[in-house]
């Protein structure tokens, strides 16, 4: 079926809930005229109480015969329905048989690791880009190393090698939705060995662990002086929440452009705090959260004080928060560069609502400017790339490169 014979542009699935809500806004918002959109979810009661007056199509996560009737609608598949490994995967698999791109919110390593094994040949063969991990996990660190990149090798400084992300500063809440995500993962891994040891691996969203470099251990809990990144930071650095997903994306990016960045990129991801001491804290709480999801006890407690899905902050609050990324690397040639990848909005909700959004309207309306991959499990950089970078600076986003 041809994209002029689809009945929608996107479908947007999950639109009743509070990040689905943000991004459908954002869209009709947004949009250029004549952007056929939808909603999608199971209750259509609640998807009328939205009043965006726009079509409704009602399918069930589980079922499969109604999610690919769906995606043989519409060009492109915006779904931010999770915890994905619980609830994503029959729609991933149906996007990637009927040709339809695809974008989501994950941050579940585990759920992108089976994607790829179930769907990647599947959407090369129907051109489908079945790309997860369009919101702040992972566009910034994605999209800031590609635009980092670009900006080296325009200048023929050669390849990257030490990277660093320092999230410089970043206020907002914390999103119901990715806690349930954590959750979901530690119940999965604390039964199996085998999946620990992928959750563990820093190549575990590669296509081929075999090819991959062999750079030693690349841990994401780390802790250090901000000037060992690099001589313009103060304080301390702390490990930051999501390191552990969105290195994983990056480097899977590498590999799927031939190891663009480089044979020798090493990645990591670090939180600036202001002393060693507030580190230490930042560390002790993720290693505890972790372990307080594995015991039952304290799982009563976080279950009972953690914000659940579906609930999001205030309007007000949304609109205080904000977030500055700043990626420091060294070239082969020697030379230093940074990155900065700048929003306003909370990061987990209104600044995550555009940056999905901004990613389907490039799938849609951006064809001609996509990476040449073609189908298959993707990233944003590898399935967006530059048509996206426009987008998102258009949309008021502060996305640069330069040398230091």
């Amino acid at each position: 079926m041809s994209d002029q014979e689809r009945e929608f542009d996107m479908v947007v699935y999950g639109a009743s809930g509070f990040v689905g809500a943000l991004v459908a806004r954002h869209l009709t918002g947004h949009a250029p005229e004549g952007t056929r959109i939808a909603l999608a979810g199971r209750d259509t009661a609640k998807l009328e109480r939205l009043g965006l007056n726009l079509p409704i199509v009602v399918a069930d996560a589980n079922d499969e015969e109604a999610l690919t009737t769906m995606a043989g609608r519409t060009r492109v598949m915006v779904t931010t329905v999770g915890p994905y490994a619980k609830y994503g995967t029959p729609l991933a698999r149906a996007c990637a048989a009927t040709g339809t791109d695809y974008v989501d919110l994950t941050g579940e390593v585990l759920f992108a690791r089976d994607s790829i094994d179930e769907n990647h040949e599947t959407a090369r063969r129907t051109g489908a880009r079945i790309i997860h991990s369009c919101g702040f996990d992972s566009i910034p660190s994605d999209i800031g190393v590609h635009v980092l990149h670009a900006q080296v090798a325009a200048d023929g400084e050669g390849e990257l090698t030490d990277t660093t992300l320092v999230v410089a500063s970043m206020r907002g809440g914390v999103s119901g939705g990715t806690i349930d995500s954590m959750r979901h993962q530690v119940d999965v891994m604390k039964k199996d060995t085998r999946l620990r040891r992928v959750g563990a691996s820093p190549y575990s969203l590669s296509p081929d662990r075999e090819s991959e470099p062999d750079l030693g251990r690349q841990p994401d809990m780390l802790s250090m002086p901000g000037s060992d990144v690099d001589t313009s930071i103060r304080g301390h650095l702390a490990p930051f929440v999501m390191a552990s997903y969105n290195t994983r994306v990056v480097r899977r990016s590498n590999a799927l452009r031939g190891w663009a960045y480089g044979r020798r990129f090493r990645y990591r991801e670090v939180l600036r705090v202001k002393s060693r001491f507030a580190a230490t804290t930042v560390k002790t709480a993720l290693s505890g959260l972790v372990i307080g999801f594995a015991v039952p006890p304290l799982r009563f407690v976080l279950d009972r004080v953690l914000p659940a899905p579906g609930a999001g902050p205030s309007e007000e609050v949304q609109r205080s928060g904000h977030f500055t990324m700043d990626i420091f690397t060294t070239t082969t040639s020697g030379a230093r560069y940074r990155a900065r990848f700048k929003a306003k909005g909370d990061p987990g909700y209104a600044a995550t609502a555009v940056m999905l959004g901004e990613a389907a309207l490039a799938l849609v309306h951006d064809r001609d400017r996509l990476p040449d991959l073609g189908g298959g499990v993707l990233t944003p950089a590898t399935g967006i790339g530059d048509a996206l970078v426009d987008r998102l600076r258009a949309a008021g986003l502060e996305i640069t490169a330069q040398r230091i």
